[in-house]
């Protein structure tokens, strides 16, 4: 079995040559095909994990209290564990990622974590990661070690936390920015998360009046019934046209805007549980501050220390979070983008085969007429 050392290391593959190239179902399990291509050019690596193995590469991340002012990185959000067996269940959990063909929007949210955990300059350089990419081994076999984010996430007081006022005007007002963000852009994805299932059951329905029309085809050598089979059949084709079209654009919508707006949504949150965390240090501190104020002589020397340390700490994760509220917000606006240009890419595409299609019909039943 392989070390539990995950000290600092340098990632020996390329973070844009990652990918999660498929998803292979065995039974209530998934597992995923990683490939990354080696920095030295020679060849690729070729791994199996599953989402298990996913979660211990995100609790070694989490486990780094070595590095000052981790507790201030907004980790990349690793997507929900799917429930295989339990479509509904899985719908309501997992959004836009439970839809597509054979789990490939699943498949991109765990690739675009790999990449962002692998091009951030501090958690790209954990040992766990090169582990992950690299071992033919699975890695989560063994059990991750208990960190700062398990025992912060127990405390009792954690609410009360949470609307404790900053000292710093900055991160009061990118705590408030991110409470709306979050509600707003999960009520955003939630809402196209219906447009899509709507379009999908449109689809569905054209389909069944398609075949439904096949069906009212008579046999018989009269003119009538032969001009009404000739109807039936074109309008057949239509719909199935029509079908076709509206699962294309639900297909689009998913791929694109769909998967943009849930990693957005994510990242709110993960932001969120960063804002949260400092917050927490700052209530740390406070206590801190309290405690050597009214310290008796003797103690006094000892409290101070742990004054000290304190105000060390939080100066380190305030430092690290504000570099990090500065990146997303950049790689925010450029994810957003992306999914835009792309969305409107493939819903143009669409549109113009659709128009084909559909011109070819119309001159079907001018031939007819």
């Amino acid at each position: 079995m392989m070390e539990e050392e995950v000290a600092p290391t340098t990632l020996s593959v390329s973070s844009h040559s990652i990918k999660v190239t498929e998803a292979v179902k065995d039974g209530d399990t998934l597992t995923f095909l990683v490939v990354s291509q080696k920095l030295s050019g020679t060849g690729e690596y070729h791994v199996d994990r599953t989402y298990d193995d996913f979660e211990w590469l995100q609790q070694h991340l989490f486990s780094q209290e070595d590095v000052p002012g981790i507790q201030g990185i907004i980790f990349p959000p690793l997507p929900a564990k799917a429930q295989v067996n339990a479509s509904a269940k899985v719908i309501k959990q997992l959004g836009f990622l439970a839809m597509g063909q054979e789990w490939q929007p699943y498949c991109m949210a765990l690739e675009t974590y790999l990449c962002q955990v692998a091009a951030h300059s501090t958690l790209s350089k954990n040992k766990a990661l090169e582990i992950f990419l690299t071992s033919v081994e699975p890695p989560g076999r063994q059990k991750a070690r208990k960190n700062i984010f398990n025992r912060l996430s127990q405390a009792v007081e954690g609410m009360r936390k949470e609307g404790h006022k900053d000292v710093d005007e900055f991160f009061q007002t990118e705590r408030d920015h991110n409470l709306t963000l979050t509600g707003s852009t999960k009520t955003v994805a939630e809402r196209f998360l219906d447009v899509v299932q709507t379009e999908q059951k449109i689809a569905m329905a054209c389909g069944h009046f398609s075949t439904a029309l096949h069906l009212c085809v008579e046999s018989g050598d009269e003119p009538e019934k032969q001009a009404f089979n000739k109807i039936c059949v074109k309008m057949s084709e239509v719909f199935d046209s029509m079908g076709k079209n509206t699962a294309s654009v639900a297909e689009n919508n998913v791929s694109t805007l769909g998967l943009g707006l849930d990693l957005e949504s994510r990242y709110q949150e993960a932001e969120k549980e960063m804002l949260f965390r400092r917050t927490c240090k700052l209530v740390e501190l406070e206590t801190a501050c309290r405690n050597a104020e009214r310290a008796k002589p003797l103690k006094k020397p000892a409290m101070e220390e742990l004054k000290k340390a304190a105000e060390k700490e939080f100066d380190h994760i305030s430092g690290m979070a504000k570099e990090e509220i500065a990146r997303l917000q950049g790689v925010r606006v450029e994810m957003l983008r992306q999914a835009l240009v792309q969305w409107c890419e493939k819903q143009l595409l669409t549109a113009r085969e659709s128009a084909d299609r559909y011109n070819q019909h119309l001159q079907a039943f001018r031939g007819m007429a």
